[in-house]
């Protein structure tokens, strides 16, 4: 591919999706990849990531990293086994976090690999993971991390900021002056409110704004998170039964076991064994420890939230908790159920009416946790179908994402007008819903941009 003589974003990813979030910068010569995450949920989708990398991943000179989740980071391991030998340049929160998900990313596809040749329900007569550990481990030797509101030179007329998202530990906007023209990354923007974390920076300038719209058509609710919780857990522990939490394991892990640990000191749930079941989140929350000048929590409150849950490292611990019986509580990854242990779990108690399961985040369009927010009464797991008859319960006050007003809001900050919104990772309902209130709302020209689009990067545009 013939290189442009004018600067130029190409949307790589997270068009009509909140997943695969990649978008490619061009100018002088220099390619600039912003993010490189996994399509996830439909199928179609995921089959991108099999696809031939839009350009050869070693003409690609850096890439700026705005967070950890999969969605962003978690396709580094194959760009880099497939020919990319630039930096990866992140904030240090996002590094450390990093290091705990692409492994574990690259663990868990080696095992469901074996999990499906054993059981024979891969379609493929020899499936291959899409990258394994080691080309994980191998990535983060590629990892140089940026501290927040320093400004990084790039070379080509290309300089780079990190300022705060929110969302998560580590996570970042990045915005790039790219031959006098600024361009901004909201990255995946964090609430105002959040319990656990730092609101993000305000937006200062951009003459092109590519913005997340996961949560473009609607509005949080207002009910206290803890309010929300507090019945669910009393109604099934009364019964006996088992509460199944697939939860991000950075991040949305810690937001629960801070929440639970705040109710149980107040004595308003009972005092049910609470299991933590994820290494990666376990290790997540000692990171959490670490970098306590991003987000608002205690000392003794991350002691006490600590302490909260025991431990499941082994997979035999992991299998015991399911010959276990109620009253009890486990956490475990993945929040949108695309795999991991908490599958072990569904098929263990997701069949038993006095057990419950309850969603705590996003769940993208095809995931399994999609399937079971849309009313499914049984899910495909190991190609095998589970009955589920347990109780389910979308929780609607624990995202980690901006709202339509936060958004907004978070615009209105801006020191001029934008030349052009590009409204990206979203849902098409989301994000056109959002691009209609950035026209009418802020009288903002935007657009939702297309899969593989190109557009000129000008601030007269």
């Amino acid at each position: 591919m013939e290189r442009p003589s004018r600067p130029t974003l190409q949307f790589l990813g997270a068009t009509g999706t909140v997943t695969g979030s990649r978008y490619l910068l061009e100018s002088a010569g220099q390619r600039v990849l912003v993010d490189c995450g996994l399509f996830q949920g439909y199928k179609q989708l995921r089959e991108r990531n099999r696809a031939e990398f839009p350009v050869p991943p070693d003409t690609i000179d850096t890439v700026l990293l705005t967070h950890a989740h999969l969605d962003h980071s978690g396709y580094i391991p194959a760009l880099v086994r497939n020919g990319f030998r630039g930096k990866v340049i992140c904030t240090p929160a996002t590094r450390d976090l990093c290091a705990l998900l692409l492994p574990d990313s690259g663990h868990l596809q080696e095992e469901e690999v074996k999990h499906a040749r054993k059981h024979g329900y891969s379609k493929h007569t020899n499936p291959t993971p899409l990258y394994t550990l080691a080309d994980a481990e191998a990535a983060l030797d590629r990892f140089v991390v940026q501290d927040f509101d320093s400004e990084l030179e790039l070379g080509s007329g290309i300089r780079a900021r990190f300022h705060h998202a929110g969302h998560l530990l580590g996570a970042a906007q990045i915005s790039l002056d790219v031959e006098g023209t600024i361009v901004h990354f909201s990255g995946d923007l964090g609430r105002a409110q959040d319990p656990l974390l730092r609101p993000p920076q305000p937006l200062q300038q951009a003459d092109v704004l590519i913005c997340e719209s996961t949560y473009g058509n609607r509005q949080h609710t207002r009910v206290d998170a803890e309010a929300e919780l507090a019945p669910i857990i009393r109604r099934v522990a009364a019964r006996g039964g088992v509460i199944v939490i697939p939860a991000f394991a950075v991040g949305r892990a810690q937001g629960l076991m801070l929440h639970i640990s705040r109710l149980r000191q107040r004595g308003e749930i009972p005092a049910v064994p609470v299991f933590l079941n994820s290494p990666m989140a376990i290790d997540a929350t000692d990171i959490y420890h670490r970098y306590h000048n991003e987000h608002h929590v205690t000392d003794a409150e991350c002691l006490a939230m600590y302490e909260l849950a025991t431990m499941v490292r082994t997979v035999e611990e992991s299998k015991a908790l399911n010959l276990r019986r109620g009253p009890m509580i486990i956490i475990s990854a993945s929040g949108m159920l695309t795999g991991g242990r908490v599958l072990h779990h569904l098929v263990a108690f997701g069949s038993d009416s006095r057990n419950a399961i309850l969603l705590s985040g996003y769940q993208a369009g095809g995931t399994r946790g999609a399937t079971l927010v849309g009313g499914a009464d049984r899910l495909r797991i190991f190609g095998q179908d589970v009955p589920i008859r347990a109780e389910v319960v979308a929780m609607q006050s624990f995202s980690g994402h901006a709202d339509g007003d936060e958004v907004l809001a978070w615009m209105q900050g801006a020191t001029r007008k934008p030349s052009i919104v590009y409204v990206t990772h979203g849902e098409p309902d989301a994000a056109d819903a959002m691009r209609a209130r950035i026209a009418r709302e802020l009288g903002w020209r935007a657009r939702v941009p297309e899969q593989l689009e190109r557009v000129a990067l000008d601030a007269r545009q």
